[in-house]
C-alpha cells in the first residue's frame, strides 16, 4: 500500500505537550500517533494504530504457533462471578462499577478470568477436550490511582491475555513453558530489550508467576538483579540475605539472646520525632548509633474493605531506620484490608499514640497488632519511641520487651543488599512491565466447580494458567527504547510503514521519481509512506525524523546522477543507491515483509 500523506490524518507538533513527561509520551504525541481524551484515556490516530495492529499481529502469530484460538469476550461483564471468586472487592478502586437502568450491578473487565472459566466450563466435559488455550486482544479497564506517562499506564489500555485449560499440574507446567517460549518470541520479534523475573500473583491468584521486563529509567517497576549468579525477581517479592545484626554500642556477642541486653532505658529526645533528629540527638549524647540502629515504629489504618471505609483497626509496622516500608509487600500482609497511614485526625481520636514517638513496647496492651519485617529478628536491641512526647527508649529487645505478632519481609530491598543465593551485591533497576505469566492452578476452577470426566470415568478438577501481553503498553515500551534527540525509531517489525519516500524540491522528475520508486515498493509488498506535501525540505525530514519510519529513501539532488539517498534511521546511516537498486536495497533478502518468521528463536536480550 502507498499512503500520501496529504491525506493522512495527521498533525506533527514542533513543541512538547505539557503534560508530557516521558520520552514515549512526548514523541507519541509530537509525531501524531496518540491524542489524549482525558487522564489515561488515549485515542490512536492513523499512525498509532498501525503500530498496534502491528505488535499484535506478532502476538498473534505467536499465539497461534502455540496452539492458542483467538475468541472476543465482552468488556462488560456482570458482577455475580467476580463476587464469587472476591475479586469484585479485592480490585477494590481500580474497578470501574456502574449499574444499570434496571438496578443491575456490571464491571468493565480488568482481566477475563472468570469469564473464562464460565465460557470452557459451558462448553467442555471430558478430559479428551483438554488441554486448551484460547485468547482474546481487548481492551481492558483500570482506574488507575495515578494515570501517567502516556500508554504507559493508562485507564483503558490494549492486551492480549490467555487462557490454558489442562488436565493435570503436568499439563499446565506445559502450558505455561510454551507461554513463556512464545514470550521470549514476541518481545524479540518487537526488537525489545527485556528481563524475565520472578514476581508477585497479587489479586490474580496462583502458585508462580513471572513478569517480562523493558529496562528504561522511567519504568514503574523496579526489579533486582544479581550479576554473578543471575538472580531477578521484581522488588515486590525479592529476597536478600540478612546479616545478624548486633545492638548499638555492643559487641556481637553481646546479641545472643534477650538476657545479653542492658534494660530499657529512657531519654528524653527534643525535637527529634524522626530517624535523622534522633540519630544526631543521641550521637552528640556520646551514644554511638546509626540509623540502622533505629526502629522506626509506623502507624497505618487497615480498612474495612478495599473499597474506602471506616478504619476497623490500627496496626504497627516496624522497619530499621535506615529502611522503608514497601508498599507492595504490607498491602499483600494485610489484604484483603487496605493499609493507610494514620494522618493528623487519627491521632488527635487516640491521644495515647505520640506522634514521632511511638514505639511498640505496650501496643499490644491497646489492641494494636505490631508486624515486623525479617530484620527485626528475636534477640536483637533497638532504639524505639518511648510513647512519650520527646523520649525514646534505649535496649529494647525483640522476644524480651515485644513480641511481634507477624513477622514477614516488609522493607523495601536496596542497592547492595546481599543476594539471597550467593550473597552478592544486588542491583536495582527500573523497567515497564510488558508482559505477565501465571500458574493458576485451581483458583477459578474451584470456584465455579469445572470438573471434566477423567480417564476412569471420575470428575477431575482442571487446572488454569494466565498470561499477558500488554500491547499498548508494549508500544510505548519500544518507544521508549527506541528514540533519538530527532525522535522515534522504531524497529522495522512494528513500524508503521517500511519505507517513508521524501521527495526534496517541486521539481516535476523529482516528484514522478518519488511516485515511481513508491510504487516499485508497493509492488514488492512493502507498506510505503510517501511525502506528497510540497513542504519545504527542512519540514520534510523534521517530520521524517520525528515519525521514526526505519528507511526513509530521499529524493532529490543526486537524482542527478540517477541515483536516491537511503536514511536508515536505526544506524544513522547513509547511502546514495542507484535508482535500480533501491528496493533491492529496502526489501529484505528472501523478499519477504520485515517480520521475522514464527518461531523464530530469542536473543541474550531475554535472559531469565
Amino acid at each position: 500500500m502507498i499512503q500520501p500523506m496529504s491525506t493522512l490524518f495527521l498533525r506533527t507538533l514542533r513543541q512538547d505537550p505539557v503534560d508530557a513527561e516521558v520520552p514515549s509520551h512526548r514523541l507519541l504525541v509530537r509525531a501524531g500517533y496518540i491524542r489524549r481524551v482525558a487522564a489515561g484515556i488515549y485515542t490512536l490516530l492513523p499512525l498509532g494504530k498501525r503500530v498496534v495492529d502491528r505488535v499484535a499481529a506478532v502476538v498473534r502469530a505467536e499465539m497461534d504457533a502455540i496452539g492458542g484460538q483467538e475468541i472476543l469476550l465482552p468488556a462488560l461483564l456482570p458482577r455475580e462471578p467476580y463476587e464469587q471468586t472476591g475479586r469484585w472487592t479485592d480490585y477494590g478502586p481500580e474497578l470501574f462499577r456502574l449499574t444499570d437502568r434496571r438496578g443491575g450491578d456490571y464491571l468493565l473487565g480488568p482481566t477475563h478470568e472468570e469469564m473464562m472459566t464460565l465460557l470452557v466450563k459451558g462448553e467442555y466435559s471430558s478430559y479428551r477436550d483438554l488441554p486448551l488455550v484460547i485468547y482474546q486482544v481487548q481492551t481492558k479497564y483500570r482506574d488507575e490511582p495515578r494515570p501517567r506517562s502516556g500508554i504507559i499506564r493508562g485507564r483503558e489500555f490494549i492486551m492480549k491475555d490467555s487462557y490454558s485449560f489442562t488436565a493435570d499440574d503436568a499439563g499446565l507446567d506445559r502450558a505455561y513453558a510454551d507461554h513463556r517460549q512464545a514470550y521470549q518470541r514476541i518481545f524479540t520479534r518487537l526488537g525489545l530489550d527485556y528481563r524475565i523475573v520472578t514476581a508477585m500473583s497479587g489479586a490474580m491468584g496462583g502458585s508462580r508467576s513471572e513478569e517480562f521486563l523493558a529496562p528504561t529509567p522511567i519504568g514503574e517497576d523496579t526489579f533486582v538483579t544479581c550479576a554473578v549468579c543471575g538472580y531477578a525477581a521484581n522488588e515486590e517479592v525479592a529476597e536478600v540475605m540478612v546479616p545478624p545484626r548486633a545492638a548499638a554500642g555492643q559487641p556481637p556477642e553481646a546479641a545472643g539472646g534477650p538476657g545479653g541486653h542492658p534494660p530499657v532505658t529512657r531519654v528524653a529526645t527534643p525535637d527529634a520525632p524522626n530517624v535523622e533528629p534522633l540519630v544526631a540527638h543521641l550521637m552528640a549524647a556520646g551514644i554511638p548509633l546509626t540509623a540502622g540502629d533505629v526502629l522506626k515504629t509506623l502507624l497505618f489504618r487497615l480498612d474495612t474493605g478495599p473499597v474506602a471505609g471506616p478504619a476497623d483497626q490500627i496496626a504497627a509496622v516496624l522497619v530499621p531506620g535506615d529502611r522503608e516500608v514497601d508498599p507492595d509487600r504490607l498491602a499483600t500482609l494485610v489484604a484483603p484490608r487496605r493499609a493507610t497511614l494514620l494522618a493528623e485526625p487519627d491521632f488527635a481520636a487516640r491521644p495515647e499514640l505520640v506522634r514521632g514517638y511511638v514505639g511498640p513496647v505496650g501496643l499490644g496492651a491497646l489492641g494494636i497488632p505490631v508486624f515486623a519485617d525479617v530484620r527485626v529478628s528475636p534477640a536483637t536491641a533497638w532504639v524505639t519511641g518511648a510513647n512519650e512526647p520527646g523520649h525514646h527508649a534505649l535496649n529494647v529487645v525483640v522476644g524480651r520487651d515485644f513480641t511481634p505478632e507477624r513477622v514477614a519481609r516488609l522493607s523495601a530491598v536496596a542497592v547492595g543488599d546481599p543476594c539471597p543465593v550467593c550473597g552478592s551485591p544486588l542491583a536495582l533497576d527500573r523497567a515497564i512491565e510488558i508482559g505477565h505469566i501465571f500458574q493458576l492452578g485451581r483458583k477459578y476452577t474451584d470456584t465455579f466447580g469445572f470438573d471434566v470426566t477423567g480417564p476412569d470415568g471420575a470428575p477431575q478438577r482442571v487446572t488454569m494458567g494466565s498470561y499477558g501481553v500488554g500491547i499498548s503498553r508494549a508500544v510505548a515500551a519500544i518507544a521508549e527504547q527506541n528514540h533519538d534527540d530527532a525522535g522515534l525509531v522504531w524497529p522495522a517489525a512494528v513500524a508503521p510503514y517500511d519505507v517513508h519516500v521524501v521527495p526534496v524540491g517541486r521539481k516535476d522528475e523529482v516528484r514522478a521519481a518519488a511516485a515511481d520508486i513508491a510504487a516499485r515498493a508497493d509492488a514488492a509488498g512493502l507498506a510505503v509512506l510517501l511525502d506528497d506535501r510540497g513542504v519545504a525540505a527542512g519540514v520534510a525530514f523534521a517530520d521524517a525524523d520525528l515519525i521514526g519510519v526505519p528507511t526513509i529513501v530521499i529524493v532529490g539532488r543526486a537524482l542527478a546522477d540517477g541515483e536516491v539517498e537511503i536514511h536508515d534511521r536505526t544506524t544513522g546511516h547513509r547511502d546514495r543507491v542507484a535508482l535500480a537498486d533501491v528496493i533491492t536495497r529496502v526489501t529484505p533478502a528472501d523478499g519477504t515483509a520485515r517480520v521475522a518468521p514464527v518461531g523464530a528463536a530469542g536473543s541474550a536480550a531475554g535472559r531469565a
